[in-house]
């Protein structure tokens, strides 16, 4: 009877270290399999291992890229815009036309010979922009009432238009220069700009005037430069 105790405990013991032995190691098993899959799992959320920080870099980057591009197309545009001089065209066709009060005519001697020519020049005075259209209308005297005939040649192939201070100018034939040539002195003349009526008393150059054949006489149209060739005549 003793016997059958002694090995009844002995077996309850030994059940109870068996129980307590599995129990350990299933612990140290989860303990383990914890431990190394915590790792597996920080690397697979990590952006290092997922390339996220990357991807996002390179958006950004083709962004800014894009995005900067697209500015500098824009600023092209615009400046490709404004140098196809639609402004310009604007302004011309809005400037006003040159009146008497907006300019000073004088006259010169052409430099060098022939001597049978003068300039006028007429210089914007008006503190604006405005356009100087058609040619001088002058007489030179008043026994001759009709106006210089203007040399088609010579006329510009686009508006006149004379900012403020800006001058034109116009190449006027007195004479062929020949001594037979009825020639009449003149030591003052009128002058109208076109559109306007008002007439500009302007004073001939030289202290003896200048010799006017009215049957010669030739004026060009008002230009920006005398130029050689469309002004020779």
């Amino acid at each position: 009877m003793t016997t059958f105790r002694r090995s009844s405990l002995l077996l309850a013991v030994a059940g109870t270290a068996l129980t307590l032995s599995l129990t350990a190691c299933q612990s140290d098993s989860g303990t383990t399999s914890s431990s190394a899959t915590a790792p597996a799992a920080t690397a697979a959320t990590s952006p290092a291992a997922t390339g996220t920080s990357d991807v996002k870099g390179s958006a950004g980057s083709a962004g800014s890229a894009d995005s900067a591009g697209s500015k500098e197309s824009a600023g092209s545009t615009d400046a490709s815009t404004g140098s196809t001089g639609a402004s310009g065209r604007q302004v011309t066709a809005s400037t006003p036309v040159c009146t008497a009060g907006d300019v000073r005519v004088t006259a010169a001697r052409q430099d060098g010979p022939p001597y049978t020519h003068i300039v006028l020049t007429a210089k914007n005075t008006s503190g604006r922009s405005c356009r100087l259209t058609g040619f001088p209308h002058i007489q030179f005297l008043e026994s001759h009432k009709q106006d210089v005939p203007a040399v088609a040649k010579s006329k510009p192939a686009t508006p006149v238009v004379l900012a403020a201070g800006a001058p034109a100018y116009a190449l006027v034939k007195l004479s062929d220069g020949g001594v037979d040539e009825a020639n009449e002195p003149v030591s003052a003349f009128s002058v109208m700009l076109e559109g306007d009526s008002t007439v500009i008393a302007v004073t001939a150059p030289g202290s003896g005037g200048i010799a006017v054949d009215p049957a010669k006489a030739l004026t060009g149209y008002w230009t920006p430069e005398l130029r050689n060739g469309a002004d020779d005549f």
